[in-house]
This record gives structure tokens, C-alpha cells and sequence, in this order.
């Protein structure tokens, strides 16, 4: 039987599956080993001193339910570790005030702790049974086998969750423009196809406008490069509150701005530029700094994804956005 067992161990070993699918796999080959009717692993919840019950495998005859939850204290579990006794087939002498073990019938138990490699208590594996089954030297090396296998995968799985989040914060970290939290430039040029292939499918129309700050430098000069990026950090706001967030905002860099979204039909571009205008224009409250700002030089096309391609809308729409701040006269700042 354990040259069977072993087999079966290394054979599901062998192959990349879910700590779920591991679990399940030793619940089975437990309840073969101990020929007791229910194998089931459980989790621990220090901060709320419940006991969880992850993964089971029942026959007819006991029922652990998966996802059923009992205080810890209260548990067959919490009394065997604090007896330092991990078996018994005389559970309704040994531990008779336990309620959950009465309620169930349980008259033998075998279960081992799980702790993880920086010795936190994870939880317990567990075989119970209704009948009476004695002591096995066989069950206790499997149930002690199976427990460190359970926590070395445990581990591997965090691990993975810790990388994977890693990654995912790294990506969005690089497609992140640092100051305004907007999309960068990367992400930009990235998107802005994607939303011509939605447009396309939509058989609608996209606007691209492309902003510059009109005298940015002189707030830097005179009030001071922290003010400055505050600025920066509340037009991305104000723009951003226009825009719905299937629409793209980002910063390219500097005092350069890019949205772009799909228009509605019956919509017009010009009046969409107006509204980004006024939204930029008005008072500022940068730190102890009131500032009033007339406004940026907008540059726009209204492009059929048909006709042209995100990039080219792009160029399009910053020589657009040239002439726009040719027709206006430089703006003073004041403070």
C-alpha cells in the first residue's frame, strides 16, 4: 500500500496543478491510508479565531462540509494541539465538551498541524471517522507527509500571487505617468489603437486632442517647481472629470496632454474642445499659491478610423494644436 501511495504522490507531484487540485488528490489517497470517512484540510484565521474548512472529501456516513467555519476555540482541532495529542478514537471520552465532535458523531480522530516554512500556524489536516480505528504508524507518516506538502505548496502559491502582483504593479507602474497617475506616453500610444478598432467596429468616429500647457514655465520660474507639479497634478484631475473611463488621458511628458474618445453621433468635436478648454481655465489653489490660469493651446482631429491611423492622428492633432497656440496671444500669469 505505501509503495502504491508513494507512486500515486510522485505521479501527482509530477504535474503542475492548483493547491486545490494537490489537496484534493491527498484527501483521497488519506482516506485510502486511514479508511476513515472524511479527510479534510482546514485554514486558521488568527485575527478572527475562526477555523475554516477548505477542502473535504466525505463518504454517506460523516459529512465535513467545505466553507463551513467554527470558532476556534471551540473546535476538535484547537484541543488536540493544545493536548499535544493528534490521535484518538475515544474522542467523546478524551474531549467530550467538544460540541462540533458530539453533534457529528466523531469518535476517531487523526489530525497534524500545517506550519509554514517562517513557522506560522497555517491550519490542520484532518481524517475523522464515526467507527472506531486504531492507532497506525502507516496513517501518521502520511498525515505528517501530506501536511508538509500542503505547506510547501502553500508557499509556492503565495509566492507566485507575490510575483504575479509584483509584475501587475510593475506594468501599471510603467504605463503610469509618476506625478498625475494619468497614462504615459507608453500607454498612450499603446491604447489609442485599441480605441480606434472599437471605433471602427462601432463605425464611429474618434477625436484626439492634443494640449499644451501655454506658459507653464513661467508658474515654475516664478512660484516654484513644487507648485508647478501640483498644477500639472490638478489639470490631469480636471480633465479627467470630463472623461468617462473607457476614454483615454495621459500625460506625454512636460506640460503635454493627450486625451481621445469616441464620439457619439450627432456629436461635435469643437464643442468637446470648448468644454476642455473651460474645464483647464480658472482658479487654482496650489499649496498657499492662488493662481489664475487663462488657459492651454488645444490641437484636435476628428478622425475616421478608416482614413487614418492612431499615430498619424496623434501628429495630426499636435500641428493642429501649433496653430491654435499661434492665434493666441501670449498669456500672462498671474498670482
Amino acid at each position: 500500500m505505501s509503495d502504491i501511495i508513494l507512486a500515486r504522490v510522485s505521479q501527482t507531484l509530477a504535474t503542475e496543478q492548483s493547491l486545490e487540485s494537490l489537496v484534493r488528490q491527498l484527501l483521497e489517497m488519506l482516506e485510502i491510508v486511514t479508511q476513515m470517512e472524511s479527510t479534510y484540510l482546514t485554514r486558521v484565521d488568527d485575527e478572527s479565531r475562526l477555523q475554516h474548512v477548505m477542502y473535504a472529501r466525505n463518504s454517506s456516513n460523516l459529512q465535513i462540509p467545505e466553507g463551513h467555519s467554527l470558532p476556534w476555540n471551540d473546535s476538535l482541532c484547537k484541543r488536540a494541539v493544545d493536548d499535544d495529542c493528534y490521535f484518538s478514537n475515544d474522542v467523546p471520552q478524551r474531549w467530550g465538551d467538544c460540541e462540533a465532535a458530539k453533534a457529528l458523531g466523531i469518535k476517531t480522530f487523526f489530525t497534524t498541524p500545517i506550519h509554514l516554512a517562517d513557522g506560522s500556524f497555517y491550519g490542520t489536516l484532518c481524517a475523522s471517522s464515526r467507527d472506531t480505528h486504531n492507532f497506525s504508524l502507516n496513517s501518521e507518516h502520511v498525515l505528517t507527509l501530506f501536511a508538509s506538502l500542503i505547506a510547501r505548496y502553500i508557499e509556492k502559491e503565495s509566492l507566485v500571487a507575490q510575483l504575479q502582483e509584483a509584475n501587475a504593479a510593475l506594468v501599471a507602474y510603467s504605463y503610469t505617468d509618476a506625478l498625475t497617475g494619468l497614462a504615459n506616453r507608453r500607454a498612450v500610444y499603446e491604447q489609442l489603437p485599441t480605441l480606434f478598432a472599437q471605433a471602427r467596429k462601432h463605425d464611429a468616429r474618434v477625436l484626439v486632442a492634443f494640449i499644451d500647457l501655454d506658459d507653464f514655465k513661467e508658474i515654475n520660474d516664478v512660484h516654484g517647481h513644487q507648485v508647478g507639479d501640483e498644477f500639472l497634478i490638478q489639470v490631469g484631475q480636471r480633465l479627467s472629470s470630463v472623461m468617462s473611463h473607457e476614454d483615454i488621458v495621459g500625460r506625454l511628458g512636460g506640460d503635454e496632454f493627450l486625451v481621445a474618445c469616441e464620439m457619439s453621433a450627432g456629436s461635435k468635436a469643437s464643442a468637446f474642445v470648448e468644454q476642455l478648454r473651460r474645464q483647464i481655465q480658472g482658479h487654482y489653489l496650489l499649496g498657499n499659491h492662488h493662481l489664475h490660469y487663462p488657459g492651454a493651446s488645444i490641437g484636435f482631429i476628428e478622425a475616421s478610423p478608416e482614413d487614418i491611423d492612431a499615430e498619424s492622428a496623434i501628429q495630426a492633432a499636435d500641428t493642429a494644436m501649433y496653430l491654435d497656440k499661434k492665434k493666441r496671444q501670449r498669456i500672462s500669469v498671474a498670482s
